[in-house]
């Protein structure tokens, strides 16, 4: 049997890391952060104990690397879903309503995952946050901003203290609130994006969509 070729031993080994990825976000967000194990990871993705040591130095930072992954995958499915569409501020929209319905959606996971970054070893460097900060830098762009690399950790910052804010134990801000807030500051239409039932909160006013945004 001759022996699998370089690319073959790096395809599985992408999958490899991806089935710890996913089986990390599966178990964390149903059981939490302490009563998950490295062994009950290395469980649930089928793979040995040994090779998440091999991948990632630590139980946090797999964390980090797992949600950076979910937070892309879904920013990246929001960005491309049908109708396809190159408007920078439709593109912001749906970036906004994505983070924050990761916030609503696995609430245990990302407040576990924001604790994470608030302690000392802050933001993983990993493949996944790359492309997760891939993703929002082009959307900023595509918004049309005309200093990226200020308007980008802007935008983090301000993702980052909303989703906070929705799960703030105790004292929760309504989702609803908090995109009012945010499409008011990009100077989104609430009917952008993907807007959550209800529609906006009370008080609000509720800009409609012109002809030109539409056609976008």
């Amino acid at each position: 049997m001759s022996p699998r070729s370089p690319s073959v031993n790096e395809e599985l080994r992408r999958r490899s890391r991806e089935r710890i990825l996913q089986a990390t976000v599966e178990l964390v967000s149903t059981r939490g952060y302490e009563a998950t194990t490295l062994g009950d990871i290395a469980e649930r993705a089928g793979s040995a104990r040994g090779l998440i040591s091999y991948y990632f130095p630590g139980k946090r930072q797999l964390l980090q690397s797992a949600v950076h992954r979910l937070m892309h995958l879904t920013l990246e499915e929001a960005l491309e879903r049908e109708p396809r569409t190159e408007d920078g501020r439709e593109r912001l929209a749906r970036a906004i309503d994505a983070i924050l319905g990761l916030a609503v959606e696995r609430p245990t996971l990302m407040r576990t995952h924001m604790a994470g970054i608030l302690q000392a070893e802050g933001f993983v460097q990993c493949p996944e946050q790359q492309r997760l900060a891939f993703l929002l830098r082009d959307t900023v762009t595509r918004y049309g901003s005309e200093d990226v690399d200020t308007d980008y950790p802007l935008l983090r910052a301000l993702l980052m203290g909303a989703v906070v804010a929705v799960l703030l134990p105790g004292a929760p801000m309504p989702m609803a609130r908090l995109r009012w807030e945010l499409f008011q500051r990009y100077g989104l239409d609430w009917e952008q994006g993907a807007p959550p039932d209800g529609g906006p909160p009370d008080g609000a006013p509720v800009p409609r969509l012109d002809q030109s945004s539409r056609s976008k």
